[in-house]
């Protein structure tokens, strides 16, 4: 079962190197994805390029697990790797569902890697089934292998096959792909998910989903993907690819309020900043009568520091996390969900007792966490619990690679902030606004995409997002 229950989920993180001589490229990867481990626990997967031979593994478990002593000695050393962290909310606890998904076709092999989610994947993998091709995974990376591989029979070159296929790719992609001699990126032409690159001192180039991920190897930061663009990284130095670019950006705002690490730097932006800014505003919009200010740890900190200063109310340690308890736990007998709150939380009773406190969150989902923490501060001695939220009320389901698939799931679908804030047993609740949701983020982003607030998708929608029909009972597909 996941810990964070009442949280919106993104699914994977991506990391690659290209060196210009044979390295130990897969440790470099096993520090990457060790730095991207935040943005996916449920699979993970390495494969090392050595002058045309693919070194794979991959399996379920987060990274420090799967990739032991004897598995990293056996991926070798090579030129290129690339590595995936994968969070499996729709895919499920199957090894076979880890990426970077490997195939070989009569021009050579790839490996593929992606982050996010194609709107029109049911249109696509049903087109491709009616050709004959044959899937082994439900992962959406396969279904871009089959049509890269497609493309790349007509096309002179890997990343001109990729520049075809993304003619018929609709949605979030970032995608990072290795042939027998190159790396290539790419980025969607909205942008959704990031994507960054950098180098090392001795000419090593990182490809990473953050920054952060680049800042763990040593790599300097030399600028983000355009969304759109096509990033090849070879023998030949660094080529770029911009024919789909140009069109109007609309990255996931939630990558600044929660996906992202805070020391990343995304699109220009520092993520930290960006929540000290929500948090700020949060100040302005809701402010309240309090003795001290605490977050929820720890995607909550940011934005209860921004919220501190803005306002004047001290800021303060009120909840203490376990740090040996990651995003997923298997608790013996499978006990009340309070119970499992309370093995990842403890409130700081020396902290709140007797104090009007103000806690400072990312999110509302389901608002069954939420309730818990804040019953555990008034158990501590808190006077008052004033809940506040960095981010608007989510309305709407996600379909760019999030796990918000229904607004079944989503409390403020069917209640009011009052009633909401009565049912979590909150003083007061506090959501932040629209209008300031879109200012968080100071650089090169100029509009988000805030679909999961008021329901304007910057995309067609997908016409099919049901379960794969070989994961049903012949009764359930009648």
């Amino acid at each position: 079962m996941s810990f964070d229950f009442d949280k919106v989920h993104e699914e994977c993180g991506l990391f690659g190197v290209y060196s210009p001589t044979e390295s130990d490229v897969a440790s470099t990867t096993y520090y990457g994805l060790f730095a991207l481990q935040h943005r996916g626990q449920e699979s993970c997967g390495i494969c090392v390029g050595d002058d045309g031979l693919f070194r794979t593994y991959k399996d379920v478990g987060i990274v420090n697990d799967v990739f032991t002593p004897d598995v990293m000695a056996s991926l070798g050393t090579g030129n290129m790797a690339i590595g995936h962290v994968l969070y499996g909310t729709e895919y499920g606890s199957d090894r076979a569902n880890a990426q970077p998904i490997v195939a070989n076709h009569i021009k050579g092999r790839i490996a593929v890697g992606h982050n996010g989610s194609l709107v029109n994947y049911v249109e696509l993998r049903e087109e491709l089934e009616l050709q004959g091709a044959l899937f082994h995974t439900r992962s959406q990376a396969e279904v871009i292998s089959y049509i890269l591989i497609k493309e790349r029979l007509t096309a002179p070159s890997i990343e001109q096959a990729l520049n075809q296929a993304m003619y018929k790719l609709k949605g979030a992609y970032s995608l990072i792909i290795m042939s027998p001699s190159k790396i290539i990126a790419c980025r969607d032409e909205n942008g959704f998910r990031p994507m960054c690159y950098g180098q090392t001192e001795d000419g090593r180039y990182i490809i990473a989903s953050e920054s952060c991920a680049l800042d763990s190897v040593g790599a300097t930061l030399i600028r983000d993907l355009e969304p759109g663009e096509i990033v090849v990284f070879s023998k030949n130095g660094v080529t770029s690819i911009r024919d789909h670019c140009g069109k109007p950006h609309s990255p996931c705002v939630f990558e600044y309020i929660y996906f992202a690490r805070p020391d990343s730097v995304i699109d220009g932006c520092s993520v930290h900043e960006a929540r000290l800014r929500a948090g700020a505003y949060l100040a302005l919009e809701h402010p309240v009568q309090a003795d001290i200010v605490i977050g929820a740890p720890d995607s909550g900190l940011d934005a209860a520091m921004g919220y501190a200063r803005q306002s004047g109310i001290p800021y303060g340690v009120g909840l203490i996390k376990n740090k040996y308890i990651g995003r997923t736990f298997i608790s013996p007998g499978q006990k009340s969900r309070e119970d499992k709150v309370r093995i990842k939380l403890n409130a700081l009773s020396q902290a709140v007792k007797g104090k009007r406190v103000v806690l400072v969150d990312d999110s509302i989902v389901r608002g069954t966490t939420c309730k818990l923490i804040v019953k555990m501060l008034r158990d501590a001695g808190a006077s008052e619990v004033h809940m506040r939220i960095s981010s608007p009320p989510f309305l709407n389901p996600c379909y760019y690679g999030t796990d918000i698939d229904s607004k079944d799931k989503l409390i403020a679908c069917k209640y009011s902030v009052e009633e909401i804030a009565e049912i979590i047993g909150a003083d007061t609740l506090g959501y932040l606004s629209m209008d300031a949701v879109t200012k968080i983020a100071v650089g090169n982003c100029k509009n988000f995409c805030v679909a999961c607030f008021n329901g304007e998708y910057p995309t067609e929608v997908p016409s099919e997002t049901s379960q794969s029909r070989f994961e049903k009972r012949i009764s359930e597909s009648k």
